[in-house]
């Protein structure tokens, strides 16, 4: 069986072995390496073929037989094919991928284009840009001539590209711009894809701004380098179904209900026949403040514990793959909401009013189950992307696993 693989200085946390197991029966693996070992890698490392992350696209260049045009013009390489007689090709692959991210914008030809960011994705990004007609296409850098500080002049924007890595996880909650200054903005592009909504995203998406996030230029330039490789044909595969399938494999699964629904019972099951991390935010809560949540809610009040609730479910939400049981009234906090968004699949599990218990659970103790079902179920309703009814801890953890499993088509 021929080898492939990724080349890169930090590889922890990519996405590509998911991807190309999904888009073929090959062996695909990780090869993190400190720079001065590329060029002996590329030369005599054994793969029949690998592809490039930072900070190595440029790096590989010189150790190549050849380079394709499209990766000369842009001066960066990120997919290498060794060929039947050894010698080695380079290809930008990125190109492709962006491409398709990028979609159909004949109605923007000619208008502006921002492209944050001054580094690698950048210069491919622009080059496509520039060959689908946006004009002017502006680079946004730290210290150049355009720059964070006078991007008023550049307000006409009608599209704009993030490629810094502002945003990513975990540092989620930061933003490269604030899109309000961007009134003609008409599509938003972010490279990033963890989290799955960044929060530049999240701001498009309350603006009415089309957008999209940067897996699926990811699953597009993995199956063009496959096809060069020689591991798939062309054609076999759609780029939105393997993006669709790892977002499934990869977002957390939050659940909210109210107090007593078996959220963490059933969050355990989960967890365990899928493989997941699971992250109990009432347990989290208990550790740090070092006592029982109602002797918390007796002593310091419901707001101070909220304020605690919102942190810790927020450092959460920035993980992938695990499974979240919530506190019941998550839902009271608007802003927790903005957190669960990012890279969770929020299902709302539904129990009987009559088998809810209100032993220990202050809230539903001073208010009554009655009463806070009827305060919080539109909430309920309106933050799920799925509502599962809890019909017994096992059976309903497999529902909850055949609901978020899915499959390439």
């Amino acid at each position: 069986m021929k080898k492939y693989g990724l080349i890169g200085e930090k590889l922890g946390h990519s996405y590509s072995p998911e991807i190309h197991a999904l888009l073929g029966n090959y062996e695909y693996k990780l090869y993190p390496m400190p720079r001065e070992a590329v060029g002996d890698f590329v030369q005599n490392g054994g793969l029949s073929g690998f592809n490039v992350t930072i900070p190595y696209k440029e790096t590989v260049m010189p150790f190549l037989d050849r380079i394709s045009p499209e990766a000369r013009r842009i001066g960066s390489v990120n997919t290498v094919v060794r060929e039947s007689d050894g010698s080695t090709s380079g290809y930008n692959t990125d190109y492709f991928g962006f491409s398709v991210e990028l979609g159909d914008v004949s109605h923007l030809k000619g208008k502006k284009a921002l492209v944050l960011g001054s580094g690698g994705a950048s210069k491919t990004v622009r080059t496509v840009l520039n060959d689908a007609g946006l004009n002017p296409v502006v680079t946004i850098s730290r210290k150049g001539p355009d720059n964070y500080q006078n991007l008023s002049r550049h307000s006409d924007a009608a599209l704009i590209v993030n490629t810094t890595p502002v945003g990513m996880y975990p540092a989620v909650e930061a933003s490269p711009i604030d899109l309000r200054q961007f009134p003609e903005c008409q599509l938003a592009l972010d490279l990033i894809y963890n989290p799955a909504w960044t929060e530049f995203l999240l701001q498009a998406r309350e603006l009415g701004i089309p957008c999209r996030g940067g897996l699926i230029m990811l699953a597009a330039q993995a199956r063009k380098a496959a096809e060069l490789f020689g591991a798939i044909a062309p054609g076999v595969i759609r780029d939105e179904d393997v993006a669709d399938e790892v977002s499934r494999q990869n977002r957390s699964i939050a659940l909210i209900g109210m107090p007593g629904c078996g959220k963490t019972s059933v969050g355990r099951a989960l967890a365990e026949i899928t493989g997941r991390q699971l992250i109990d935010t009432d347990e989290r809560i208990q550790q740090e403040i070092g006592m029982p949540i109602p002797e918390y809610f007796a002593r310091f009040g419901e707001p101070a514990f909220r304020k605690i609730e919102s942190r810790i479910l927020a450092e959460a939400a920035k993980e992938s793959r695990a499974v979240i049981a919530t506190g019941g009234g998550i839902v009271t906090v608007p802003e927790n909401r903005r957190a669960l968004l990012r890279n969770c699949q929020v299902v709302y599990l539904r129990r009987s009013l009559d088998q809810l218990p209100d032993f220990d659970r202050p809230v539903t103790q001073k208010t009554g189950v009655e009463a806070l079902f009827a305060q919080r179920k539109a909430l309920y309703e309106g933050w799920a992307d799925d509502i599962v009814d809890n019909v017994g801890i096992e059976a309903t953890a497999e529902i909850l696993k055949n609901r978020i499993s899915g499959g390439v088509k």
